[in-house]
């Protein structure tokens, strides 16, 4: 791995972050405005649908998996939780700050450190 390429992982998880917090301070002014939280996630993932599938298709087009029924309903799971979790956050956002939010957000590699070593 050459010099330029050592810090690239740092880059990447530095620009989630600014991506995240961006997101949560986004959807406290939305909702402070009036938007329900149900319509800044459905907005927000249609957003992120428009600028990934078609990166998808370019990138992984050779190696893509079967489009089975059993794919389908994980793809469907995967969906429905990610969506719960958003718009659980957002109401917590809504009735705290995204301070608090983001704060929070800080506690889940140690969390997962924990489950791992329990499980």
């Amino acid at each position: 791995m050459g010099k330029e390429m050592i810090g690239l992982p740092i880059v990447g998880m530095v620009m989630a972050e600014v991506a995240q917090v961006g997101l949560m301070i986004m959807g406290k002014a939305a909702m402070s405005h009036g938007m329900p939280n149900f319509v800044f996630v459905f907005y927000s993932n249609a957003l992120a649908s428009l600028i990934l599938l078609p990166a998808s298709f370019l990138f992984h087009r050779s190696h893509r998996p079967p489009l089975t029924f059993s794919n389908l309903c994980w793809f469907f799971l995967l969906g429905l939780l990610g969506c719960f979790a958003q718009i659980s956050g957002y109401a917590g956002i809504y009735y705290s700050s995204p301070t608090l939010a983001t704060a929070m957000l800080n506690l889940i590699p140690g969390l997962t450190f924990i489950l791992a070593v329990a499980f």
